[in-house]
Protein backbone atom coordinates (compact mmCIF):
# COMPACT_ATOMS: atom_id res chain seq x y z
CA UNK A 1 0.00 0.00 0.00
CA UNK A 2 1.37 3.63 -0.51
CA UNK A 3 2.25 5.16 2.08
CA UNK A 4 2.21 9.11 2.72
CA UNK A 5 5.47 11.04 3.66
CA UNK A 6 6.68 11.69 6.75
CA UNK A 7 7.02 15.06 6.50
CA UNK A 8 3.64 17.20 8.05
CA UNK A 9 0.89 16.91 5.42
CA UNK A 10 0.49 19.68 3.35
CA UNK A 11 -2.36 21.74 2.81
CA UNK A 12 -4.58 21.25 -0.05
CA UNK A 13 -2.87 22.46 -3.28
CA UNK A 14 -5.90 24.45 -4.57
CA UNK A 15 -5.50 27.21 -2.09
CA UNK A 16 -2.71 27.90 -4.54
CA UNK A 17 -5.57 29.56 -6.37
CA UNK A 18 -7.60 31.68 -5.23
CA UNK A 19 -11.01 30.38 -7.57
CA UNK A 20 -10.43 26.95 -6.61
CA UNK A 21 -9.78 27.47 -2.85
CA UNK A 22 -13.40 27.84 -2.26
CA UNK A 23 -14.19 24.42 -3.39
CA UNK A 24 -11.88 22.73 -0.60
CA UNK A 25 -14.26 22.12 1.95
CA UNK A 26 -16.80 20.70 -0.26
CA UNK A 27 -13.98 18.62 -1.95
CA UNK A 28 -12.87 17.32 1.38
CA UNK A 29 -16.44 16.04 1.67
CA UNK A 30 -16.84 14.05 -1.32
CA UNK A 31 -13.44 12.88 -0.72
CA UNK A 32 -14.56 11.46 2.34
CA UNK A 33 -17.57 9.87 0.83
CA UNK A 34 -15.28 8.44 -2.30
CA UNK A 35 -13.12 6.73 0.55
CA UNK A 36 -15.43 4.31 2.11
CA UNK A 37 -14.86 1.91 -0.79
CA UNK A 38 -11.94 0.90 -2.88
CA UNK A 39 -13.67 1.14 -6.13
CA UNK A 40 -14.93 4.67 -5.13
CA UNK A 41 -11.51 5.66 -3.96
CA UNK A 42 -10.01 4.68 -7.30
CA UNK A 43 -12.15 6.04 -9.17
CA UNK A 44 -12.38 9.41 -7.67
CA UNK A 45 -8.74 9.79 -7.55
CA UNK A 46 -8.48 8.76 -11.19
CA UNK A 47 -10.92 11.87 -11.29
CA UNK A 48 -8.93 14.24 -9.38
CA UNK A 49 -5.92 13.16 -11.23
CA UNK A 50 -7.40 14.93 -14.65
CA UNK A 51 -8.87 17.57 -12.79
CA UNK A 52 -5.54 18.62 -11.88
CA UNK A 53 -3.89 17.92 -15.62
CA UNK A 54 -6.41 19.83 -17.14
CA UNK A 55 -5.67 23.09 -14.42
CA UNK A 56 -1.89 22.41 -14.97
CA UNK A 57 -2.96 22.88 -18.52
CA UNK A 58 -4.72 25.59 -18.63
CA UNK A 59 -2.41 27.91 -20.44
CA UNK A 60 -1.68 25.21 -22.94
CA UNK A 61 -5.10 24.28 -23.69
CA UNK A 62 -5.91 27.78 -24.03
CA UNK A 63 -3.22 28.26 -27.10
CA UNK A 64 -4.26 25.00 -28.25
CA UNK A 65 -8.18 26.36 -28.39
CA UNK A 66 -6.42 29.62 -29.87
CA UNK A 67 -4.61 27.76 -32.77
CA UNK A 68 -7.64 25.39 -33.57
CA UNK A 69 -10.54 28.04 -32.78
CA UNK A 70 -8.62 31.14 -35.12
CA UNK A 71 -7.84 27.87 -38.05
CA UNK A 72 -11.58 27.15 -38.32
CA UNK A 73 -13.35 30.90 -38.07
CA UNK A 74 -10.86 33.55 -37.80
CA UNK A 75 -11.97 35.67 -40.91
CA UNK A 76 -9.33 35.01 -43.40
CA UNK A 77 -9.82 38.86 -44.77
CA UNK A 78 -10.16 40.24 -41.31
CA UNK A 79 -7.73 43.44 -41.14
CA UNK A 80 -5.90 41.71 -38.42
CA UNK A 81 -4.04 39.18 -39.15
CA UNK A 82 -4.93 35.86 -37.73
CA UNK A 83 -0.87 35.81 -36.31
CA UNK A 84 -1.57 39.04 -34.56
CA UNK A 85 -4.87 38.33 -32.73
CA UNK A 86 -3.31 34.99 -31.68
CA UNK A 87 -0.52 37.24 -30.50
CA UNK A 88 -2.42 39.79 -28.60
CA UNK A 89 -5.32 37.30 -27.11
CA UNK A 90 -2.10 35.43 -25.89
CA UNK A 91 -0.63 38.34 -24.12
CA UNK A 92 -4.31 39.26 -22.99
CA UNK A 93 -4.92 35.51 -21.39
CA UNK A 94 -1.53 35.80 -19.92
CA UNK A 95 -2.52 39.11 -17.93
CA UNK A 96 -5.61 38.17 -17.13
CA UNK A 97 -4.62 34.99 -15.74
CA UNK A 98 -2.33 37.01 -13.47
CA UNK A 99 -5.18 39.67 -12.76
CA UNK A 100 -7.64 36.74 -11.53
CA UNK A 101 -5.01 34.69 -9.79
CA UNK A 102 -5.37 31.56 -11.73
CA UNK A 103 -1.50 31.73 -11.99
CA UNK A 104 1.17 32.63 -9.62
CA UNK A 105 4.31 35.01 -10.02
CA UNK A 106 6.54 32.36 -9.80
CA UNK A 107 5.13 30.85 -13.08
CA UNK A 108 4.86 33.70 -14.92
CA UNK A 109 8.77 34.72 -14.46
CA UNK A 110 8.83 30.73 -16.03
CA UNK A 111 6.58 31.72 -18.96
CA UNK A 112 8.93 34.99 -19.61
CA UNK A 113 12.63 33.34 -19.44
CA UNK A 114 11.07 30.24 -21.76
CA UNK A 115 8.94 32.90 -23.93
CA UNK A 116 12.38 34.58 -25.03
CA UNK A 117 14.55 31.23 -24.85
CA UNK A 118 11.60 29.86 -27.54
CA UNK A 119 11.42 33.36 -29.63
CA UNK A 120 15.01 33.39 -29.92
CA UNK A 121 15.57 29.86 -31.07
CA UNK A 122 12.04 30.30 -33.40
CA UNK A 123 14.28 33.31 -35.18
CA UNK A 124 17.08 30.83 -35.62
CA UNK A 125 14.94 27.84 -37.09
CA UNK A 126 13.04 29.63 -39.39
CA UNK A 127 15.95 31.51 -40.85
CA UNK A 128 17.68 27.60 -41.88
CA UNK A 129 14.59 26.27 -43.20
CA UNK A 130 13.99 23.91 -40.18
CA UNK A 131 10.08 24.97 -40.29
CA UNK A 132 8.07 28.27 -41.65
CA UNK A 133 4.58 30.38 -40.45
CA UNK A 134 3.11 30.92 -43.31
CA UNK A 135 0.69 33.89 -43.31
CA UNK A 136 1.59 37.16 -42.94
CA UNK A 137 1.74 39.52 -39.54
CA UNK A 138 2.92 42.56 -37.82
CA UNK A 139 4.18 41.65 -34.54
CA UNK A 140 6.83 39.41 -35.55
CA UNK A 141 11.13 39.30 -35.35
CA UNK A 142 12.50 38.04 -38.96
CA UNK A 143 10.04 35.16 -40.08
CA UNK A 144 8.61 34.20 -36.04
CA UNK A 145 5.26 35.71 -35.30
CA UNK A 146 5.66 36.39 -31.72
CA UNK A 147 2.66 34.14 -30.44
CA UNK A 148 4.59 31.64 -31.22
CA UNK A 149 6.99 32.23 -28.06
CA UNK A 150 3.70 32.00 -25.71
CA UNK A 151 3.81 28.07 -27.21
CA UNK A 152 7.22 27.49 -25.40
CA UNK A 153 6.34 29.09 -22.71
CA UNK A 154 2.78 26.98 -22.76
CA UNK A 155 5.11 23.42 -21.35
CA UNK A 156 6.94 25.72 -18.90
CA UNK A 157 3.83 26.96 -17.15
CA UNK A 158 2.61 23.22 -17.23
CA UNK A 159 5.65 22.02 -15.38
CA UNK A 160 5.36 24.90 -12.87
CA UNK A 161 1.81 24.32 -12.47
CA UNK A 162 2.24 20.38 -12.20
CA UNK A 163 4.81 21.13 -9.27
CA UNK A 164 2.95 22.64 -7.18
CA UNK A 165 -0.39 20.96 -8.27
CA UNK A 166 1.05 17.56 -7.15
CA UNK A 167 3.63 18.11 -4.88
CA UNK A 168 6.44 17.06 -6.43
CA UNK A 169 9.45 15.24 -4.62
CA UNK A 170 12.49 13.95 -5.42
CA UNK A 171 14.63 10.69 -4.79
CA UNK A 172 17.65 10.73 -6.26
CA UNK A 173 17.58 13.95 -7.77
CA UNK A 174 20.64 15.47 -9.19
CA UNK A 175 22.72 18.56 -8.63
CA UNK A 176 21.35 21.54 -10.30
CA UNK A 177 24.23 22.61 -11.67
CA UNK A 178 24.91 18.83 -13.60
CA UNK A 179 20.78 20.19 -15.10
CA UNK A 180 21.17 23.11 -15.53
CA UNK A 181 25.12 22.22 -17.38
CA UNK A 182 22.87 19.09 -19.54
CA UNK A 183 20.08 22.21 -20.48
CA UNK A 184 22.94 24.26 -22.10
CA UNK A 185 24.36 21.69 -24.47
CA UNK A 186 21.05 20.77 -25.46
CA UNK A 187 20.47 24.37 -26.19
CA UNK A 188 23.55 24.91 -27.97
CA UNK A 189 22.81 21.54 -29.54
CA UNK A 190 19.62 22.78 -31.22
CA UNK A 191 21.70 25.84 -33.13
CA UNK A 192 25.10 23.48 -33.67
CA UNK A 193 23.67 20.52 -35.42
CA UNK A 194 23.26 22.99 -38.15
CA UNK A 195 27.50 23.64 -38.73
CA UNK A 196 28.85 20.59 -37.21
CA UNK A 197 27.49 17.07 -35.92
CA UNK A 198 24.22 16.59 -34.15
CA UNK A 199 25.10 15.46 -30.63
CA UNK A 200 21.67 14.58 -29.47
CA UNK A 201 22.58 10.52 -29.06
CA UNK A 202 25.35 11.51 -26.66
CA UNK A 203 22.60 14.07 -25.04
CA UNK A 204 20.16 11.41 -24.90
CA UNK A 205 22.84 9.23 -22.83
CA UNK A 206 23.62 12.02 -20.44
CA UNK A 207 20.70 12.44 -19.82
CA UNK A 208 19.61 8.43 -18.68
CA UNK A 209 22.84 8.77 -17.02
CA UNK A 210 21.93 12.06 -15.02
CA UNK A 211 18.53 11.11 -14.29
CA UNK A 212 18.22 7.37 -14.48
CA UNK A 213 18.21 7.06 -10.49
CA UNK A 214 15.32 9.62 -10.10
CA UNK A 215 12.57 8.95 -9.18
CA UNK A 216 9.79 12.03 -9.51
CA UNK A 217 6.98 11.81 -6.63
CA UNK A 218 3.11 13.15 -7.30
CA UNK A 219 0.72 13.83 -4.67
CA UNK A 220 -2.86 12.85 -6.45
CA UNK A 221 -4.92 12.61 -3.04
CA UNK A 222 -3.77 11.49 0.35
CA UNK A 223 -0.16 9.90 -0.47
CA UNK A 224 2.29 10.14 -2.78
CA UNK A 225 2.90 7.78 -6.19
CA UNK A 226 5.97 7.47 -8.12
CA UNK A 227 7.29 7.07 -11.22
CA UNK A 228 11.18 7.20 -13.39
CA UNK A 229 11.65 10.91 -13.96
CA UNK A 230 13.02 10.19 -17.46
CA UNK A 231 9.59 8.15 -18.25
CA UNK A 232 7.83 11.17 -17.08
CA UNK A 233 9.35 13.73 -19.18
CA UNK A 234 9.03 11.31 -22.45
CA UNK A 235 4.97 11.22 -21.79
CA UNK A 236 4.80 14.72 -21.89
CA UNK A 237 6.32 14.80 -25.12
CA UNK A 238 4.23 12.33 -26.27
CA UNK A 239 1.51 14.84 -25.94
CA UNK A 240 3.55 18.05 -26.73
CA UNK A 241 4.21 16.06 -30.29
CA UNK A 242 -0.15 15.29 -30.35
CA UNK A 243 -0.18 19.41 -29.65
CA UNK A 244 2.50 19.67 -32.66
CA UNK A 245 0.33 18.07 -35.10
CA UNK A 246 -2.54 20.41 -34.35
CA UNK A 247 -0.25 23.09 -35.18
CA UNK A 248 0.80 21.89 -38.58
CA UNK A 249 -3.08 20.03 -39.58
CA UNK A 250 -4.28 24.14 -38.80
CA UNK A 251 -1.47 25.24 -41.27
CA UNK A 252 0.00 27.71 -37.88
CA UNK A 253 3.11 26.20 -39.27
CA UNK A 254 4.85 24.54 -41.24
CA UNK A 255 7.52 21.59 -42.23
CA UNK A 256 9.08 21.07 -45.10
CA UNK A 257 7.76 17.89 -45.92
CA UNK A 258 4.47 19.43 -45.64
CA UNK A 259 4.55 22.30 -47.93
CA UNK A 260 2.34 20.24 -50.33
CA UNK A 261 0.59 18.51 -48.36
CA UNK A 262 -0.06 17.60 -44.48
CA UNK A 263 1.64 14.62 -43.12
CA UNK A 264 1.92 13.64 -39.21
CA UNK A 265 4.74 15.31 -37.96
CA UNK A 266 8.00 12.57 -37.80
CA UNK A 267 8.46 10.42 -34.71
CA UNK A 268 11.93 11.45 -34.72
CA UNK A 269 10.60 15.19 -33.33
CA UNK A 270 9.84 13.14 -29.74
CA UNK A 271 13.01 13.11 -29.25
CA UNK A 272 13.60 16.92 -30.16
CA UNK A 273 10.80 17.61 -27.50
CA UNK A 274 12.18 15.52 -25.11
CA UNK A 275 15.59 17.47 -25.16
CA UNK A 276 13.39 20.63 -24.90
CA UNK A 277 11.45 19.03 -22.11
CA UNK A 278 15.14 19.03 -20.38
CA UNK A 279 15.12 22.92 -20.49
CA UNK A 280 11.75 23.35 -19.15
CA UNK A 281 12.62 21.36 -16.42
CA UNK A 282 15.94 23.45 -15.83
CA UNK A 283 14.24 26.59 -15.72
CA UNK A 284 11.74 24.97 -13.34
CA UNK A 285 14.05 23.85 -11.03
CA UNK A 286 15.75 26.92 -10.61
CA UNK A 287 12.74 28.37 -9.17
CA UNK A 288 10.74 25.80 -7.83
CA UNK A 289 14.25 24.27 -6.25
CA UNK A 290 13.46 20.24 -5.70
CA UNK A 291 12.65 18.62 -2.98
CA UNK A 292 14.59 15.31 -1.94
CA UNK A 293 13.19 12.79 -0.61
CA UNK A 294 14.82 9.92 1.66
CA UNK A 295 14.87 6.57 1.20
CA UNK A 296 14.13 6.53 5.01
CA UNK A 297 10.42 8.51 4.69
CA UNK A 298 9.29 5.29 4.46
CA UNK A 299 7.61 6.27 0.93
CA UNK A 300 6.55 2.75 -1.33
CA UNK A 301 5.64 2.39 -5.16
CA UNK A 302 2.38 2.28 -6.35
Amino acid sequence: MQQPLSKPPQRSAAALWAPLARFIAVEQRIGDWAGQRKTTAFAYEFVRFGIKQAWACLFGGAMVALIVGTYLWYPRDAVLGRYDFMFLAALAIQIGMLAFKLETLEEAKVILVYHVVGTVMEVFKTDVGSWIYPEASIFRIGGVPLFSGFMYAAIGSYIARCWRLFDFRFLNHPPLWSVYLLALAIYVNFYAHHYTYDIRYLLFAAAALIFGRTWIYYKIWHVHRRMPLLIGLGLVAVFVWIAENLGTVTRTWLYPHQALGWSAVSFGKLGSWFLLLIISYALVAAINRPVAVSAGDGIKSA
